[in-house]
C-alpha cells in the first residue's frame, strides 16, 4: 500500500489523511489485525483479534471494517467510541484502548479516520465480547465536544500531538498507577511490562534522562530504533512496538516526535 502524506500545513477530513494515520502512526492494526503463524494476517487487515488475556481482562480488538458492527453505526457513533470509549448503546469500551489520549485526536483527524475504516474491503465475522474482571470506570471524562487540528510542523508541540493521541507512545511507556498511565507526574518514564509470546518486554524509558533514557542516543539512532527496531548495537528490539507502522511516518513527523521527546521532564526508569 503506497504512503500517503498529509498536507504538512493544514489539515481537512480526508480518506488520504486516515490511510496515513490507520496505516502509519496511529498503528490501528497492531491491535486490530489478527495474526496468524507469520505474523499479521493482512488478507484479513483490521478484522479483530484477541489483544490481551490477563486476570484483570480478555481484551478482544472488534472488527472495525465495513464487515463488523461498527458498519452499523453511523460516522458521529464511531467518533464517539473512538474519542470517548462510549458504544452507542450506553455501554463503556475497556482497555486497552488509550481513551486518555484519543480524546485529544482533533475533530478532523477523528473523521479522517472514519472516512477511511468505511472505504476497507469488508472482514466477514466479529470477535467475542471482552471480558472485564475489574471495575470500569463510569466515563473517561466529559464528552469531547470539538477539538482544534494542531499547527502541522516540526515542533514540540506538534510532536506532543503526534506522541500522544495519535500514536499513543505515552500510553505504553508511561508507567500505570491505579487509574491507568500516570500521564501528569510520570510521563514516558517507561517500566510497563509486555507479557506475550516472545516473552516480557519493558517499555524504554522515552524521557531525556542522562542514564536511563534516550539522552544517550543520537536522532538517527533514535529514528532506527523507532521505526525498525533496532538497538545502536545491531540487535533487535521486541514487540510489541509497531515498527513497520512508525516507519510509514513522514521524516517531518519523526523529527517532531523526537524533539517533543526530548522536551520532556528527564525521569529515571520507572521500577
Amino acid at each position: 500500500m503506497p504512503l500517503l502524506c498529509p498536507d504538512a500545513v493544514a489539515a481537512a477530513p480526508s480518506v488520504a489523511r486516515g490511510e496515513y494515520l490507520v496505516t502509519g502512526p496511529a498503528g490501528c492494526g497492531n491491535c486490530h489485525t489478527p495474526l496468524g503463524p507469520e505474523g499479521p494476517d493482512f488478507s484479513r487487515a483490521l478484522g479483530g483479534r484477541l489483544v490481551d488475556e490477563n486476570p484483570a481482562f480478555t481484551a478482544y480488538a472488534p472488527n472495525i471494517t465495513p464487515g463488523g458492527r461498527m458498519a452499523r453505526w453511523t460516522d458521529e457513533e464511531l467518533v464517539r467510541a473512538i474519542r470517548e470509549g462510549r458504544r452507542p448503546d450506553g455501554t463503556l469500551i475497556g482497555p486497552p484502548m488509550p481513551f486518555a489520549l484519543y480524546r485529544g485526536l482533533s475533530d478532523d483527524d477523528v473523521h479522517s479516520i472514519v472516512a477511511y475504516l468505511r472505504t476497507l474491503p469488508a472482514v466477514e465475522g466479529e470477535q467475542p465480547d471482552s471480558v472485564y474482571n475489574i471495575p470500569l470506570p463510569p466515563d473517561y471524562g466529559p464528552p469531547v465536544v470539538s477539538v482544534a487540528h494542531p499547527e502541522e510542523g516540526v515542533t514540540v508541540d506538534y510532536g506532543a500531538y503526534l506522541a500522544g493521541p495519535v500514536a499513543h507512545c505515552m500510553e505504553c511507556h508511561t508507567p500505570h498507577g491505579p487509574q491507568g498511565p500516570m500521564l501528569e507526574t510520570h510521563a514516558g518514564a517507561g517500566g510497563f511490562e509486555f507479557r506475550g509470546p516472545w516473552g516480557v518486554s519493558v517499555a524504554a524509558n522515552l524521557t531525556p534522562h542522562p542514564e536511563d533514557g534516550i539522552a544517550r542516543y543520537s536522532d538517527e539512532q533514535l529514528k532506527a530504533m523507532i521505526t525498525q527496531g533496532v538497538h545502536p548495537d545491531g540487535t533487535p528490539m521486541m514487540p510489541p512496538m509497531p515498527y513497520a507502522y512508525l516507519a510509514r511516518m513522514t521524516s517531518d513527523d519523526l523529527d517532531a516526535i523526537i524533539l517533543y521527546l526530548r522536551s520532556l521532564k528527564p525521569l529515571p526508569l520507572h521500577h
